[in-house]
């Protein structure tokens, strides 16, 4: 197992722009859109298809921030990627209810449901993401960080004439600033910026369901969190939010930075951020987000507990000490009602959120966990950090069953296809093949298979000396005898774990990853400076040549997930 650790820092720390040329792409369709795309990649040495068992992936849309974007800003946020989806009509606008802090769900999102499983964290709507080395918010423009962190145009915003309310958009930050751009446009350029005075924005995570218009979050480096309307920020032509709901101002609640932000799946308006001390806190869209909340001090900083606000107006509601160091990733069940979370200390933590209980959890092989997500049919989790491997946990198990090689450095991102099937499955459990990917630091794609009647599951750590016991299928019972109920468990031993080969390894950028996107037409690779590729799926090849939209709104009909991040 090859480890590049050297080679990542100083890498992370260089300001170049990596893809990001200078030269302006004009894009008059989709055909000179794709040549430009084509010639800019070859001229790289970079190859604009891959080849799966199933066909070709070819590139067909690139999307990046504009060239002249200054690039001093670039180093202080890594960049991550959220896929949302507008609807025809907006929203309609009203009271949200408020919610318990001991349910925090209630009806309100619907996700695809895909032949074999969706994604939890994964797909459709879904937020992605590696950033971190952020130091501690100092502002860009010298500011004091008192002052205002987004702009309000308020009563004065200027509206866009030409917008009409619908669409598929890209959001993605580069330095102190959000880009939105139009996923079905051949245009490589943003067609909207935020800008950020005081601080940078992390992450952000979008709600398709949303029912009184707040549908995007945005946290930032300051700890800082903001709900607005995606809509009206597209509406208007300023470079300022508006229309913005202010959470944890000034960091009053908690000054570190946000790392992972997400809506609470079959929740109409309660969220979660995590923060790089290792807090992760549940707020509530509904409340007043200039009400302060107090919470007693954390008496042991290694174990999990969760304290709810004394006051009944206070937001956020609740804090969820996770960890003692960073959270790096956090991500629902698409049910919503398991928690699970990776951090810097190497742990996979798995909570039931309804209950506020942690149920199970282990150690990654070697450092710290990065990326997070589940399966659609919640039976598995993929994490990815800085062994190099991809690991799958079973939760029926509770233990790991595979690890995936094939990365020469860290995994940044992680996802499961829910809109591939495979030719051979005939529909029976027993037989289910499970397609997922995985981006890492050494700019490379890989695809996996997991078939579950080829797995392995190991019943027992092999004593020193001895052998390893093995058994085909499910071990719960065995597991529950021998693990306690919120037991963290150690990296397992090497040998023990059954291995997976990826069926496909392409190297797609040439900027370290920072995550993956499975759409039902296409798969969206990001590099961490702020650079999208969207690769159409073989059997989507005519239907992009057709001028069709990449993404239908069935297909992001998803679970609502939120953002990554490391430190």
């Amino acid at each position: 197992m090859k480890m590049m650790n050297n080679g990542y820092n100083s890498s992370f720390n260089s300001n170049s722009v990596g893809l990001m040329s200078s030269a302006a792409t004009t894009a008059g369709s989709s055909s000179s859109s794709t040549s430009t795309t084509n010639t800019n990649s070859q001229s790289q040495g970079l190859k604009t298809y891959f080849k799966t068992p199933e066909g070709r992936y070819k590139l067909h849309y690139e999307k990046t921030h504009p060239p002249g974007f200054p690039p001093f800003s670039h180093g202080k946020s890594v960049s991550q990627v959220t896929l949302a989806q507008l609807k025809d009509k907006p929203a309609q606008a009203g009271p949200t209810p408020s919610l318990s802090s001991s349910t925090s769900a209630s009806s309100g999102v619907r996700y695809a449901a895909a032949k074999f499983l969706g994604v939890g964290g994964g797909n459709g709507v879904r937020a992605i993401g590696f950033a971190g080395g952020n130091g501690s918010g100092k502002a860009i423009n010298g500011t004091s960080r008192s002052g205002s962190l987004a702009g309000s145009n308020g009563s004065h915003s200027i509206l866009n004439p030409n917008y009409d309310g619908k669409g598929t958009y890209l959001i993605f930050n580069v330095g102190d600033t959000i880009f939105i751009g139009d996923l079905n446009s051949p245009d490589k350029d943003p067609i909207k910026s935020l800008h950020f005075s005081n601080s940078n924005p992390i992450c952000h995570a979008f709600d398709p369901e949303a029912k009184d218009g707040h549908d995007l979050l945005i946290g930032l480096n300051s700890g800082d969190v903001y709900s607005v309307s995606l809509r009206q920020q597209l509406q208007d032509v300023g470079k300022k939010l508006v229309g913005a709901q202010h959470y944890n101002k000034e960091g009053t609640v908690n000054n570190s930075r946000c790392v992972c932000i997400a809506w609470i799946p079959k929740s109409d308006s309660a969220f979660v951020v995590a923060h790089a001390d290792g807090n992760l806190y549940v707020y509530e869209k509904s409340k007043d987000g200039s009400v302060d909340s107090t919470f007693p001090v954390i008496k042991d900083q290694t174990q999990f507990s969760v304290a709810h606000a004394r006051s009944s107006k206070s937001n956020p509601i609740a804090r969820w000490h996770i960890c003692q160091g960073s959270i790096n990733n956090v991500a629902f069940s698409t049910d919503g009602v398991y928690l699970a979370t990776v951090g810097r200390d190497g742990y996979l933590r798995v909570f039931d959120y309804l209950k506020e209980q942690l149920i199970c959890g282990g150690k990654s092989y070697y450092g710290a966990l990065l990326c997070c997500t589940w399966s659609g049919d919640g039976k598995y989790i993929l994490t990815g950090g800085e062994d190099d491997l991809v690991t799958v946990w079973s939760m029926e198990d509770r233990k790991v069953v595979a690890w995936g090689e094939g990365h020469n450095s860290w995994v940044s991102g992680v996802a499961f296809d829910s809109y591939w099937s495979s030719p051979a499955s005939d529909d029976t459990e027993e037989n289910v093949v499970y397609r997922f990917g995985s981006v890492g630091q050494d700019t490379q794609l890989l695809l996996w298979d997991l078939s579950m009647d080829e797995i392995v599951v190991p019943l027992r750590r092999c004593p020193p000396g001895g052998s390893p016991t093995f058994s085909a299928g499910s071990q719960s019972a065995h597991w529950d005898s021998i693990t306690p109920l919120g037991t963290l468990q150690p990296a397992p031993c090497m040998r023990d774990v059954p291995k997976l080969s990826p069926v496909v390894a392409h190297r797609v950028h040439t900027e370290p990853l920072s995550g993956i996107i499975f759409t039902q037409e296409s798969i969206l690779t990001a590099c961490r400076e702020g650079h999208v590729k969207i690769w159409m799926r073989p059997s989507s090849e005519t239907q992009s040549s057709n001028s069709e939209p990449l993404v239908s709104s069935s297909m992001l009909a998803g679970p609502k997930v939120g953002s990554s991040t490391l430190k």
